[in-house]
């Protein structure tokens, strides 16, 4: 015997773009989103007994993506997600959840002789904001994010003092380049539903706007002692920041740079303190993940 522990279905990869259109100023804002919904509730007979009568279809799922940026604003993500979740399991009574992640694309407005441009963008990497919001009918959870953060710096780093055994052969290292591609999720207190997250508006820009400063500041600042602590420190800095957030998480990739030894060639130094020239490596690297939950941070009193 067997029967359905988990199932959800719907509509991945829904690209949707808008514009807004200040008709006083000229000035026009842009968004570009890729868009995910999956949709759980009783629908296990759609599997068992091919019973379609339970299945809202994707491509209805994708032209609901579309209407609902047309009706509703799609800024700040967190409640586009919600909108349209809140949509799904109000419009279809036997739908218990719907899952909607979202991920903006980064378009920056250009800067032409010193002036803000009214239309005009650039792609300055590939860093996007997340969303992932899980809607039900009596409460919303919603995880924000970052991802593609590239970074990296030529000094400031170091790891020493790890264990070492008969397989190590890393060497202590008291100065480094540190890169890493910044992957930082926080969850919030869960809300009760729509009408809390549209409360909640400003609350979600400011959280991204602080959880990337934090970011930044702490990584290029710090005398980094190992990747484990300096991401820690960034955990802590994002929840004192911000009171509404109840866990925050980080997986860093540690992106390796490698000195070569270049005294093969008429004793050329290229170590230690006289390194100037490296290899970047694509793999393997160091992974390193941590969540922090408000309530393991220790009291201060």
């Amino acid at each position: 015997m067997s029967s359905i522990a988990s199932a959800r279905y719907g509509k991945d990869n829904v690209r949707v773009y808008k514009v807004e259109r200040d008709e006083k100023t000229g000035v026009q804002t842009v968004t570009e989103m890729t868009v995910c919904v999956l949709l759980e509730g009783d629908i296990a007979t759609s599997y068992t007994h091919a019973d379609n009568s339970v299945v809202v279809a994707t491509d209805t799922m994708k032209n609901t993506v579309y209407v609902k940026a047309k009706e509703h604003p799609v800024t700040p993500p967190e409640l586009f997600a919600s909108i349209l979740g809140t949509h799904f399991v109000e419009t279809y009574p036997h739908i218990t959840t719907a899952h909607i992640n979202v991920i903006t694309h980064r378009w920056t407005r250009m800067t032409i002789d010193g002036k803000p441009h009214p239309h005009s963008f650039y792609r300055d990497g590939a860093e996007t904001r997340t969303v992932e919001a899980a809607v039900q009918k009596d409460k919303i959870d919603i995880k924000s994010g970052i991802k593609g953060l590239l970074v990296l710096k030529s000094t400031g780093s170091q790891f020493h003092g790890f264990v070492r055994d008969e397989y190590t052969t890393l060497p202590e290292v008291y100065d480094r380049i540190l890169s890493t591609d910044v992957d930082c999720a926080w969850g919030w207190k869960t809300l009760a539903g729509l009408d809390a997250v549209k409360a909640a508006i400003p609350k979600f820009d400011q959280a991204w706007a602080d959880a990337r400063t934090i970011t930044m500041k702490t990584f290029a600042e710090e005398d980094s002692p190992s990747v484990q602590n300096t991401m820690y420190k960034m955990c802590t800095s994002i929840l004192a920041a911000a009171p509404e957030v109840d866990t925050v998480d980080y997986s860093l990739p540690n992106k390796h740079y490698f000195e070569i030894d270049l005294s093969w060639h008429k004793g050329l130094k290229n170590t230690g303190k006289d390194a100037e020239v490296y290899a970047p490596q694509s793999g393997p690297n160091g992974l390193i993940n941590v969540t922090l939950a408000r309530s393991q941070i220790p009291s201060k009193l």
